[in-house]
């Protein structure tokens, strides 16, 4: 047993806030906790390991949604067999994983909710606003409509008002993008005082280490270790041994030295190389871990499935920059061989994966074949794999993920997908599915393969990913327009050249070509070495703006790696995609004209969410009001009849202009400034008097100085300036060289100094 007394309370009792004994929780056969004991005596202890050691379980059996044996004592108060709602009243507040907050309540319901069910205390709904004002300011807000930063606030509050002694969390920072993490771990670090206790169950090391006193290790169900947070955050070595990719190959060596010699099982040795290495080169065998670090030997939940579990310890957040390949494995785990084949050396040619696990995602009911195809396929290669079943038959599911664990992401909960109408219940498992991959620690890539209905219920989800998360789709459409599955992705479209039903000669070589496709990028994932030191910005570019993002490229290249989007819809979404996946560190958006098309019903809008991405990343943002002057069409004959006595103008025989009114210049207006005002991040906006393009100039088929000033006053009137958010009119044209001079100044203003900084520390 370990005692945790970092933080004592002065007069408040000689007994430790909480007391594990030998607790114990079993689902059937399954061994989940296995005599798991420690002490908190007050402050803030971490729980941290790999997925599937128990984490969750121990969370589970302390608040009493779980059986559980043993003891588990609450300021000396026995939980263990108690009810849940009694758990609470005795002094618990529990923090789920997921958040588990209403879709249906607002923000303010749910917490005049848990207020009416609590006792009072020193917690109120007022100290939770101060505590968290943005949930102040989104109080009317419902459930769904809340980023994942502002649930895990409101999850947190919801707990406070029942004014507990122990804080049970489980992966608060779980989801969330790295600036709402540093936000969380601020709010952790100020929970855990004398009247508060804090047990923490946190996947992400450097959090747990920020916020915690003490740090215990789970491992296959045990506590393996305990340490002072400081002692595990200055060894790397321990903590790539109790936490790190090897760490299964140690347990797996140490089982087989515990048996006896002449009853040791026959064992096969898989010897990993690097895919580049030109022959397999064993190193030498990691420390042996002390006893309590030892995996836990015997029948237990995470062993008991048919295929080897690996590590898990791969981080995809909805935000974060791509996925980094785990560190390079000189030897891999050795593994028990349950037929008890002879000894035999295996090369895992793609060695550098074993971290992470290769997700085959699909409808087994009616492409099980193609799918088990697949994950063979896959794990000949050497990859841990990962099958999730989006049927919605209610057919029994062969795979490791079944449709209703995908089902139970969805806001509206399985009942929302299992419909009984089959269109409904697949549109709706798609959305289930996107948010089941945002929460996977462990994903390396995904594969899927389908027809129409199969590719548009993958793709969803695989559209959601980061930018450079491998994301691989044979499907029977891949030959025609992709668009509406591909978008702003990366995601790469085999055509399946026959249907995607059993395996025959083609689909057996087409489908094995996917798989090797996906090994390779999965393998090789940011490991390309790159000759572009320099950091990447964005900037958007029509015909009519050229001159202008010509001439701030020109003055930026030298320091930044500029990348130029053309803003037909397509171009500001893969912009804004890069921003989602961290791949940019600032942007110039020049050319808002997207916007003018999302207003007036043209043919290239970005969609409504248009700006969305700079509000979330608060990366440093200039704008300006580039082609806000025209709505895109095709060639004249496709101009809708209702415009036809507009201001239009041929740009070339397929595109034609057609000049942005008064009431449409008004909403534009509306349009921008509500997304500015929600930017966090610094904020430069430039209004160019002397016209917002080419064709927007004294002489010029679109010059209405008129009309545009109804856009500059919206904007004007309607702008919050603050320290490092400006509005700027400047009485040029946005093609003219001083209005090109002040776009790279105001840039160099807000992000020059930090992204130099970024670079030099490189």
């Amino acid at each position: 047993m370990a005692w945790f007394s970092r933080r004592r309370v002065e007069g408040g009792g000689a007994g430790p806030i909480l007391r594990v004994d030998r607790l114990n929780v079993h689902y059937g056969r399954a061994h989940a906790l296995q005599d798991v004991s420690f002490t908190l005596d007050r402050g803030i202890l971490a729980v941290v390991g790999r997925n599937g050691m128990g984490k969750t379980t121990l969370c589970n059996a302390i608040t009493g949604l779980v059986a559980a044996s043993g003891s588990a004592k609450l300021a000396g108060a026995e939980l263990v067999g108690r009810a849940p709602h009694t758990i609470t009243g005795l002094g618990i507040g529990y923090v789920p994983q997921g958040r588990r907050v209403w879709p249906s309540l607002s923000v303010d319901e749910h917490l005049r909710l848990a207020e009416r069910s609590a006792h009072r205390g020193v917690w109120t709904i007022e100290r939770v606003y101060d505590l968290f004002p943005r949930l102040a300011e989104r109080r009317s807000n419902g459930g769904f409509q809340l980023s994942g930063g502002e649930q895990q606030m409101l999850a947190i509050g919801r707990a406070l008002l029942f004014n507990p002694r122990l804080l049970v969390m489980d992966e608060p920072t779980e989801g969330l993008a790295p600036v709402i993490v540093e936000q969380v771990a601020e709010t952790l670090k100020s929970l855990g005082d004398d009247s508060l206790s804090v047990l923490l169950v946190e996947q992400n090391l450097g959090v747990a280490i920020d916020v915690a006193d003490t740090v215990a290790v789970m491992v296959n169900g045990r506590i393996a270790r305990t340490m002072p947070a400081a002692e595990l955050a200055a060894d790397r070595d321990l903590q790539q041994r109790l936490l790190g990719v090897t760490t299964a190959g140690e347990e797996a060596a140490e089982e087989l030295a515990e048996q006896p010699a002449p009853e040791q099982p026959e064992t096969r040795v898989f010897t990993v190389r690097r895919a580049s290495d030109d022959a397999a080169a064993p190193a030498a065998s990691a420390a042996p871990l002390s006893p309590e670090e030892r995996a836990v030997r015997g029948f237990t939940r995470w062993n008991a499935t048919d295929s080897t579990v690996g590590p898990r310890d791969q981080i995809v957040s909805a935000r974060a920059e791509p996925v980094a390949p785990p560190p390079s494995l000189e030897v891999a785990a050795a593994s028990l061989s349950r037929s008890g084949r002879e000894a035999r050396v295996v090369e895992l040619p793609v060695a550098t994966t074993f971290g992470r696990a290769a997700y085959i995602a699909g409808t087994f009911d009616t492409k099980g074949r193609e799918l088990g195809f697949l994950r063979n396929s896959l794990e000949k290669l050497g990859l841990r794999t990962v099958t999730v079943d989006l049927a919605t038959s209610g057919a029994p599911s062969p795979a490791s993920v079944p449709p209703r664990e995908v089902a139970r992401h969805h806001p509206g909960g399985e009942r929302a997908v299992f419909t009984g109408d089959r269109g409904s219940a697949v549109t709706e498992m798609a959305i289930a599915f996107e948010r089941f991959v945002m929460t996977r620690r462990d994903l390396g890539g995904i594969i899927s393969a389908g027809g129409s209905g199969g590719t548009a219920l993958a793709t969803r989800a695989m559209r959601a990913l980061p930018i450079g998360i491998p994301k691989m789709m044979v499907s029977t459409v891949a030959s025609g327009d992709v668009k509406p599955y591909v978008g702003p992705s990366d995601i790469c479209m085999m055509h399946s050249v026959t249907d995607v039903s059993g395996i025959n000669s083609v689909s057996e070589r087409v489908l094995s070509n996917a798989a090797h496709a996906l090994a390779g990028m999965i393998a090789h994932a940011g490991r390309t070495a790159s000759s572009q030191t320099k950091p990447a910005i964005g900037l958007t570019m029509f015909g009519v703006t050229t001159p202008c993002v010509q001439g701030v490229t020109k003055q930026l290249e030298d320091r930044y790696d500029c990348l130029v989007f053309h803003a037909t819809g397509i171009g500001g979404q893969s912009m804004e995609k890069l921003v989602d996946s961290g791949l940019l560190a600032g942007v110039i958006d020049a050319t808002t004209t997207e916007i003018a098309d999302e207003v007036g019903g043209g043919l290239l809008s970005a969609g409504p969410g248009r700006l969305d991405a700079i509000i979330r990343s608060r990366i440093p943002y200039v704008g300006s009001c580039g082609a806000l002057d025209m709505i895109n069409f095709w060639a004249m004959d496709t101009v809708p009849a209702r415009f036809r006595d507009r201001k239009l103008h041929v740009h070339n025989p397929n595109v034609t202009l057609m000049r942005t009114t008064a009431d449409e210049c008004r909403r534009i207006g509306e349009f921008l400034v509500d997304k500015l005002n929600r930017m966090q991040g610094p904020v430069r906006f430039l209004i160019p008097q002397g016209g917002v393009s080419l064709i927007d100039a004294p002489g010029k088929p679109f010059w209405d100085p008129a009309t545009d000033k109804v856009l500059f006053d919206v904007l004007t009137a309607g702008f919050r300036p603050g320290t490092d958010r400006k509005l700027v009119t400047l009485p040029h044209n946005i093609n003219d060289q001083a209005f090109i001079d002040a776009l790279v100044a105001h840039f160099n203003d807000i992000a020059g100094t930090r992204l130099t900084r970024a670079v030099a520390s490189r």
